[in-house]
């Protein structure tokens, strides 16, 4: 049975007169698969909540139990929800399939000795049946040998979503939506109005937020930072890499970006103003200040503690860089010898002292041959006087000289 199916129907008696008009039905949505409590209709110009408990069935005709009459009205708890003015037309988060779909219909069934909630209807089915054309278009696909699919979701894998429309205080999204990859929440908050994208922006943990906004694309990354409270947003910007940071700030208006930097931490607001003092299309405007480094009197198996420590941490860790007092720049390794040399091998020993460097003020396309011709995974940018200022990566790289239209595809 679908809801939309009930809706308008009739409530009768045990003598088939006619009570009032069914508008909704009430179902307590704390449980997994909400069973239905109530028949909310229109009687006398006014509307009320019968229990479910004096209804006989709901199809193909609405009727009371028999001795039912006027049996009194259903209070309405918290945790009760009106089906159709609550859910249908709805946006909701299809956590499977890691988009947002639309309500059409809710799909309801017996079990358990009663009427439950199991899925919501959100193909083009539902739709024509919803505005009561099913049978036609049904006919109609028929003779064009087409065949109508219902497109039904469990249930248990969706989030209803709460906005200005009507209060819900269902599960939030964080218990689910959280555990997705960031790239796939981030197609989903793309999908969402302005306050439903906020709301489930704010559930997340501010490092799986940092993730989910760098995945997400430019323009959905200033709305968010738009809206969120500056403390919050300034909190996520920390947890991002520099550069990272630094791009999202640069789209953003100066009134703003100047906000969000005085409230972060000033070491990591030093470093993302220096990035942003370059231009774009030079190798300071990508390259990031996270970088691994040590320096070279040190065993393998010392530096390797060192990488360990937490404020070493850096996300894409492909060489180990080699610096002497001043960030001077003297070598480089990969992570692969520092992990397979002998522990006891001095760093200066094992390192290799040829060195492929750009400056700041590169051309990105100078950067891009580099990186192509020695086939770099990344690239170090050093000043005048040889100190590493930061790493170019290619991912970075191939950001930028891949076209649009390719990185779409």
């Amino acid at each position: 049975m679908f809801l939309t199916e009930v809706l308008g129907k009739y409530l009768v008696d045990n003598n088939n007169r006619r009570v009032g008009r069914v508008v909704d039905l009430v179902a307590d949505v704390s449980q997994t698969f909400p069973p239905v409590v109530g028949v909310e209709v229109r009687v006398d110009g006014r509307r009320k909540v019968v229990p479910y408990s004096q209804i006989a069935e709901l199809h193909p005709v609405v009727t009371l139990r028999p001795g039912a009459g006027d049996g009194g009205e259903l209070p309405m708890r918290e945790e009760y929800r009106r089906l159709g003015a609550d859910f249908l037309d709805r946006q909701i988060v299809d956590v499977q399939g890691h988009r947002v779909v639309r309500v059409n219909d809710l799909r309801l069934a017996d079990f358990d000795g009663k009427l439950r909630l199991i899925g919501v209807d959100v193909g083009l089915r539902g739709l024509l049946r919803r505005i009561g054309i099913e049978g036609f278009a049904e006919n109609i696909a028929s003779l064009l040998g087409l065949t109508l699919h219902t497109h039904i979701i469990d249930w248990r894998d969706v989030e209803p979503l709460s906005s200005s429309k009507a209060p819900m205080k269902l599960r939030v999204p964080t218990d689910r939506i959280s555990r997705l990859h960031p790239a796939d929440i981030a197609d989903i908050i793309a999908q969402l109005d302005p306050a439903e994208r906020r709301q489930v922006f704010e559930s997340l943990d501010l490092e799986t937020a940092a993730d989910t906004l760098t995945e997400a694309e430019p323009e959905v990354q200033v709305a968010i930072l738009e809206s969120l409270e500056a403390e919050h947003a300034s909190d996520i910007l920390e947890e991002m890499e520099p550069d990272e940071a630094a791009d999202l700030l640069g789209d953003l208006p100066e009134e703003r970006s100047d906000e969000l930097l005085n409230m972060m931490e000033p070491d990591e607001a030093a470093e993302v103003r220096e990035l942003l003092s370059y231009e774009e299309d030079v190798a300071g405007g990508i390259m990031t200040t996270a970088y691994a480094a040590v320096p070279p009197y040190i065993t393998a198996a010392e530096a390797l503690e060192m990488l360990r420590k937490p404020e070493n941490e850096v996300e894409n860790l492909y060489y180990v860089y080699v610096v002497e007092e001043g960030e001077r720049l003297v070598g480089v390794l990969s992570l692969k010898e520092l992990i397979t040399v002998d522990p006891k091998a001095r760093i200066d020993s094992i390192m290799e002292r040829e060195l492929v460097t750009v400056a700041p003020e590169t051309p990105l396309e100078e950067v891009a041959q580099l990186m192509a011709k020695y086939n770099l995974i990344a690239l170090p940018v050093v000043d005048e006087g040889g100190a590493l200022e930061g790493v170019v990566t290619v991912d970075d790289v191939l950001d930028l000289v891949i076209p649009e239209e390719w990185k779409r595809r």
